[in-house]
Parts: C-alpha cells; structure tokens; sequence
C-alpha cells in the first residue's frame, strides 16, 4: 500500500508549486492538492479493482482518472478565485478559499441601508461584477447566507437575515446568474462571528455571505 500511495503521489507532483498572484509567494495550489488526492484515491481503488497480475497498471490508470478529476475541479475554482480578487480588490468584500468552495463575506454597512433589506445602489456595481464571474464559471451553486446582530428581537433580526439574503440573491439572478443555482437561506443572530458586546465586533456579525461550492465537471 505504501507503494501504492509513492507512486501516486509522483504521478501528481509534477508543477505542484504556484506563484500565488496576490501575495507573490510559492504555495502548492488547491489544484495540485486536489489532483494528488484524486491520485491517491484513484490509485487505491485501480489497485483494488485490477486483476491478479495487473496490479501496477491499475494503480497508474487510477491514479491518473483520480488526479485529472481532482486537479480539474480544483483548476477551476483557484481561475474562479483568481477572477473574483480582481474584481472585488478595494471594494470591503472578503474573498475565502476553503477547499473546493469560496466565500465571499459582504459587510452590512457597504450592503444594506440599516434595517433596510434594499440593496444600496452604490453596492449594484460590486454585485455586477460578482454576477460576471459567476455566469462565467457556471459549472458551481451558490448559497446566499444572510446574519444580523443581536441587537433587537429573535424573530425580527430572523425575518431581516432571510429578506437580505433574497435581495442579494435575486439581484445576482437579474444580473444573468441562473435562478437553479442559487438558494438563499437566512440565520438570523446565529453563527456569531464576532463578540456582540462591541459595536465593531456588531458590525462584523452583520453581513451577506456567498458560497461558491464547485460540482463535479
């Protein structure tokens, strides 16, 4: 089995270090890790399926099916991610890369009026430039997740999260991002990421997340 796993991971190192575009550094991107563990998994499974005899060609047909599918999904989301910081570059919109998914954390004060579920017009532009990438990379979902303080009512601050996150949203489905693809979902108070004891640590907790998930290809 170690066997199995040295050859797949040679099989999938070849280029693995990248020049990471904003920070300049060397880093191994999410697609070589990707492919390497497709690899892996693909070598195992060709060597469990191959017949007696057959064993070392099963390992490398695995592991090269595993390491293009792996490598394909993260390839695609590190252009995705890539496309998204340059278009959102000084606009106070967080971009998160978590595996094969990037979050996109929109602040409430540059998103929303207070206690407004309107979308302020000055936030369209940053939303344009969302939905372009986007209806680009059409190959993922999207989960609009909408959060509120815990200043006022339980219900209210509810009612508040899930309208903000319909507003973003059907605002990204107006732009030509295909209404499938999305779902919007409201927490309310909950999922704090900040103490609410502070008004900066409130002002953290109220925002618009957007998960990009990538599908298999």
């Amino acid at each position: 089995m170690k066997k199995i796993i040295v050859l797949a991971g040679a099989i999938a190192l070849a280029g693995c270090q990248t020049l990471d575009p904003y920070t300049q550094e060397s880093k191994t991107s999410n697609a070589t890790k990707g492919a390497g563990i497709g690899a892996v998994a693909g070598a195992v499974l060709g060597h469990a399926v191959a017949g007696k005899g057959n064993k070392t060609e099963g390992v490398i047909a695995g592991a090269l099916v595993g390491g293009a599918v792996g490598g394909g999904i993260g390839y695609y989301m590190d252009q995705q991610e890539m496309l998204l910081r340059q278009e959102l570059e000084g606009t106070g919109v967080r971009v998160e890369r978590i595996g094969d998914s990037i979050r996109l954390i929109m602040p409430g004060n540059i998103t929303f009026p207070t206690n407004s579920y309107n979308v302020q017009q000055g936030f369209y532009p940053v939303l344009g430039s969302v939905s372009k990438v986007l209806v680009k990379f059409d190959k993922t979902v999207i989960n609009v997740d909408g959060f509120t303080d815990s200043t006022g009512s339980f219900e209210y601050n509810q009612t508040l999260s899930e309208r903000r996150a319909a507003s973003v949203s059907q605002h990204l489905a107006g732009s030509g991002v295909a209404a499938l693809r999305l779902q919007s979902r409201g927490y309310g108070e909950r999922y704090p990421v900040a103490s609410n004891d502070t008004a900066s640590g409130r002002s953290l907790n109220r925002r618009v997340e957007v998960n990009i998930r990538g599908t298999q290809q």
